[in-house]
């Protein structure tokens, strides 16, 4: 509140940093606090395909005050240039599987114009910006709890998806489907090609293991921002000052993490993933900020029961106790011989 005019020491630098986040049309400049936080996010989409819209536009809204249709296509003019670096990693490690690509870009790209249009015509309304963040938050929501049906899913069948992409046989008409689902979602809210895409192809698709869903949902996010990203220059809502602030802090960092993708265990990263997916789309959809709190320390108190009961730590003792006299029978045995 005070960053733009109590700043003595700090001149107009300060104070012009603080009339860009109270006023996103005024940020044309390079803001190094958005190139942290968007370095943060494209190394989590790097290494897990997931929360690049649904974390790099919540961030945008939430700690930087810039509006929800300049965040939305913003992000998607710099994930355009961001992802075919994360593809390009994959395709070298030929984690791709390009039927698959084809078949989603075909339902995409096309519903990726419409989605950019729809936003335009909301934009207009009289109440555009609760009709935009909600939804966002109902499009986060949903990218939630797809994630934790994928967990609950693996946790069911207890094998490791070993099938190689090459082999896997495409189903045409649902692989469609699936991007004309995520194609609409990202042209309105540029969430939905990490955090709810690779979820419908996990389901479509079981045999494929998780560096390979990543691969190929990167990839073919590609064309699909990029035409998201078209549609939203067509109708001007992008801020480019944001936008070159995003290109700079998550190119190198999508790099990294997709660099790392293949030998991290993204069992640990993705349930951070979606507690911030869940959290921004439950302020999205108008929860107060009390009542956030509440909910998500519900949720972390809920995961931890969740985890004790599955995980029983307690029993790991015992069993190495119950070793122990085994060990220590061993020298009276040789005492007697």
């Amino acid at each position: 509140m005070s960053l733009g005019g109590g700043g003595l020491s700090s001149g107009h630098r300060w104070r012009d940093l603080g009339e860009a986040r109270q006023t996103p049309k005024a940020s044309v400049h390079i803001d190094p606090y958005i190139v942290l936080g968007s370095a943060v996010v494209g190394f989590l989409v790097g290494m897990t395909g997931a929360g690049g819209g649904a974390l790099m536009t919540p961030m945008l809204i939430l700690l930087f005050g810039v509006t929800p249709s300049a965040a939305i296509s913003s992000d998607l003019v710099a994930a355009v240039v961001m992802r075919p670096f994360g593809a390009a990693v994959h395709l070298r490690k030929r984690t791709v599987n390009g039927a698959l690509v084809g078949w989603m870009v075909i339902g995409s790209v096309p519903m990726a114009f419409l989605g950019a249009y729809l936003l335009h015509v909301m934009t207009h309304a009289k109440t555009a910006q609760t009709n935009i963040e909600t939804v966002l938050g109902a499009a986060l929501l949903v990218g939630a709890a797809a994630m934790v049906l994928r967990y609950a899913l693996d946790r069911r069948t207890g094998s490791s998806r070993t099938g190689a992409v090459n082999e896997v046989q495409a189903h045409p008409l649902r692989t469609v489907a699936i991007g004309m689902v995520g194609g609409l979602i990202v042209g309105m809210t540029s969430v939905g090609s990490g955090s709810l895409m690779i979820i419908l192809l996990l389901f479509l698709y079981p045999m494929l293991g998780a560096n390979q869903l990543v691969g190929t949902d990167l990839t073919q996010a590609v064309p699909l921002t990029l035409a998201a990203a078209l549609g939203a220059l067509a109708f001007g809502h992008v801020e480019f000052g944001v936008t070159t602030s995003l290109i700079i802090g998550s190119v190198p960092a999508v790099l990294v993490g997709s660099a790392l993708s293949s030998s991290a265990p993204d069992r640990y990263i993705r349930p951070a993933i979606t507690f911030v997916i869940f959290a921004s789309g439950l302020k999205y959809v108008g929860l107060g900020t009390t009542a956030l709190g509440w909910s998500l320390c519900g949720v972390l108190l809920a995961a931890a029961l969740g985890w004790l009961a599955v995980s029983r730590p307690w029993q790991r003792p015992l069993s190495l106790g119950q070793g122990a006299p085994a060990r220590s029978a061993a020298p009276q045995v040789v005492e007697a011989e």
